[in-house]
Parts: structure tokens; sequence; C-alpha cells
């Protein structure tokens, strides 16, 4: 069949498999998991553009199992917080949202099976693309996949691994001006909201987290609520209060001068092109800054996983890291913590203590502050292959944003990735270092302890 579409660029589609047009059907269907929103979304809009094409209207799922990797009820809840959102503005436009519990994969395909056609949005670590390829398989309709999560699509930005931003960072600004389009709503062919189909009542947060009961710890933080009004109004608050001063302020943990955005994107709950899109106007080193952040560092993560079948692991990091790491294995360290230790946040360092009580408490932690908490672990723990582990453990279950590309490309990075070699010391190696005493000359380290202490 003809996929193409008349607003999206050609690259943004795949189709996954060689299903035929169900005339018949009565909707289309989009399966939405990775792109939680309804602004900004091109799998939606997609949706309803080819309801426009078959004269049928949009049926929108979500499949919410209570056993997805590494996920707790602080997850959980911010998702849910945006779901909500979600099946009300789905409302609006008469677009039927069902909600059911259950495996993913399982959901959409019973939901399929009176569809013309099937749409879903695109993931990009391993078990979100395994995930897309069942369906495909399992589907007797076309599933065509639409990426919106990227600015550039991960694999017209490049064909291979890249070894650094460095290498990425041309490849990604000579393509953004074809794939910075805006995404405005189509209006559905027809209404689906009077369809008979089961869902669950998306109106209650608390009451689906019960039917759902996944792990309890750590509970659900008040730092963040989730949602696409919500991160827009945290997008706005900043532009106007915290912009001025980026490019300045961005590395100062006490001051925070951040965009907060990285819980909303990693649940797809606001578009990077909205984001890049608010950028547009703006001018000088600012720009230039965010701009960095938002899609040249954060597609160099998404290529990683992409690319590196090991991304969740230490053998996913350059032969050199891995050489020297090894070497400088037995070094004696001055103190070693258990994993419990660790969490607790009972080591000598306060600077660390404090990073992991935030982490913990508030379910984010400043970028600098990652950096530092991570490249300690090495040092308080036996060996690299189980800092890792204990790094990317502790970073999946308190940040909201992990689980994400960017957990998985950082957690390797204070491993060596995307790094060069550097002067090679105990433990460490050739692989680059922070230490306390570094810390305490870029940072106001007073200030930072006395953050957040109400």
């Amino acid at each position: 069949m003809d996929i193409e579409s008349k607003k999206f660029a050609k690259e943004r589609l795949t189709l996954l498999n060689d299903g035929e047009v169900d005339e018949d059907g009565k909707y289309v269907l989009y399966w939405m998991q990775r792109s939680q929103r309804t602004e900004w979304n091109m799998a939606l809009e997609y949706a309803v553009e080819m309801g426009q094409k078959l004269d049928k209207g949009v049926v929108v799922c979500f499949g919410l199992m209570d056993d997805y990797p590494d996920a707790t009820e602080r997850h959980y809840a911010f998702m849910l917080e945006g779901l909500v959102e979600v099946g009300e503005k789905l409302k609006e436009r008469n677009i039927k949202f069902i909600l059911r519990l259950g495996q993913p994969v399982d959901v959409a395909e019973d939901l399929s099976k009176e569809a013309s056609l099937a749409v879903c949005d695109m993931g990009y670590l391993r078990h979100m693309r395994e995930w897309r390829q069942e369906l495909a398989t399992r589907l007797h309709i076309p599933l065509i996949q639409v990426e919106d999560n990227a600015v550039v699509p991960v694999e017209t930005a490049s064909d291979k691994e890249e070894y650094a931003a460095r290498t990425i960072r041309k490849k990604i600004h000579e393509k953004i001006p074809k794939f910075s389009e805006s995404v405005h709503p189509f209006k559905p062919a027809k209404s689906t909201s009077r369809l008979s189909l089961k869902g669950e009542e998306v109106t209650d947060v608390d009451r689906l987290l019960k039917k759902l009961s996944p792990k309890v710890e750590p509970g659900r933080v008040s730092t963040f609520i989730g949602g696409t009004a919500e991160a827009k109004q945290h997008f706005k608050n900043w532009l106007r209060n915290g912009y001025e001063d980026y490019d300045e302020d961005r590395n100062q943990p006490h001051v925070e001068n951040v965009s907060h955005m990285s819980p909303y994107l990693h649940f797809g709950q606001i578009s990077p092109l909205w984001l890049f899109d608010q950028m547009k106007s703006k001018k000088g080193t600012n720009k230039e800054s965010y701009v960095e952040e938002l899609v040249v560092r954060r597609e160099l993560a998404i290529n990683f996983v992409w690319f590196n079948k090991n991304y969740d692991s230490l053998r996913s990091i350059p032969e050199w890291a891995q050489e020297t790491l090894e070497k400088h294995k037995s070094d004696e360290r001055e103190k070693v913590y258990s994993k419990e230790e660790l969490e607790n946040a009972e080591t000598d360092d306060p600077y660390w203590n404090k990073a992991m009580t935030t982490m913990k408490e508030r379910g984010y932690l400043h970028n600098h502050m990652r950096m530092y908490w991570g490249k300690q672990i090495l040092l308080y723990t036996n060996t690299p292959q189980y800092a890792h582990r204990v790094a990317l453990e502790l970073n999946n279950k308190y940040f909201l944003d992990g689980r994400d590309p960017n957990s998985y490309t950082n957690i390797a990075w204070l491993f060596g990735n995307h790094d060069r070699g550097w002067t090679e010391r105990k433990i460490f190696g050739k692989v680059r270092s922070m230490t306390k005493s570094g810390l305490e000359r870029k940072i106001d380290t007073e200030a930072y302890l006395s953050k957040f202490e109400e």
C-alpha cells in the first residue's frame, strides 16, 4: 500500500509487514506506547490522515503492564498522570481511547481485529523493538511505524554507531532543516467515541495503581506531575525566568537552571520537535547550548542504543576503555561499599550522599552531579563490571527519566564511552575521572549541600 504522508517526511515512516488493508474494518488503530501525548504526535496525526483516506475514524489504544522492565510506582504514577490527560484530549477530538491492562502487544493485536490498518510510534530500546516486530508478524493488516521522538530519524542521521558527539554533530545539523517540521492536528473523518470497546476508565491514577500493584519502592514524588500541560508549563516558565542565563548557569547544580524536560521526553509527554520549534526564534549561545543537549546529545544516545546491541552492559564501551579498566581492575580501593550502603547514602563523601538522597527524594538530579555520582561508584565498588551494574540499577530505579537511551548512554560514558583516553591513573586507568577536589573547584558545594533542605 501507499504509506506516504502529505505532511510528514517519508524517512519517518516504515511499513513493518506486508498485510493488506481491511476495507471492512471499523477504524484505523493507533497503538500508543512511546509517544504518550496528543500534541505534536506524528503517529497520531498520521493515523488520522490514513483514516481520512479510508473514510474511517481512529481508535487509540494503550497496553498497561504491571511488570514493565525496572518500573516502580514512581514511574507508573507519573505516566498515568499523563495518560489521564491523553484520554481527556482525545475525547475532545471524538477519538476513542482504550487503555487495557495486559501485555502491550496482546492489547494491540486484539483491537486490530476490527481495524483497517494499524499505526505505531517508534521505540529504540531492545524490548520496544521486539514488541513492534512481534506485532507486525501477528497482524493481517499493515502496521506502519512513525518515528517522532527524534528530530532527525535515527537511521537517517547515521548508518552506524557514532564514536562521539563530534562525529554525529555535523550530520545532524545538516539534516535538521528537512526534519524540523511543525505538527498540526488533522480532523478525523469520523467519530469513534460511541464505539463499544472495553477498556479501563482513565480518570483516577490511584485506582489504576491499585489494579496494577507495581513495585511500591521507591514511592511517588511531588517534584514533577506528569502530562503535556505540565511539561509545557515548566518549559515556558523556564523560558521566561531562566533561559537568558542558561549557558552561564547550566553547570551549577545549586542553581539548577535547566528546563527539566527529561522526564517528559522519556515518557513521550512532550515532543522534541515542539521544544526545538520553541527555539527557532532564539539566537546566541543559550540557543546553541540548548539545541546541543536537546538534539545532538540526546540523539547521540539514541544512536548508541540503536546500533550497539550491548548498550546495557559494560561490553558496550570502546575496546581501549575495556582494556584499561581490566588492567586496573585489581587496584586497591580506599574503601568499598555494598550496594545497600550506597543506596542508603552511607559513604564518607557528603556531596555523593547528597546526590544519592536527592535522586531518591526528587526522582531527578542535575546532570553535573549525575556525572560525579556515577564516576565515584567505580571507586566505591570492587570491579568495573559490578560498578556498571550498580550504577545502572540505581539510575533506573530512582530517576523518573531512567530506563531511557540517555540513561544507558550516560552510564556507558562513566566508563569511557563517547570519550577519549586521559592520563592514566589508579582504578580509572585512562578513563576520565571526577574528583572531590575538582568538584569543589567547579561548583559552589556549600550552596549545593543546602539546596532542597526543606
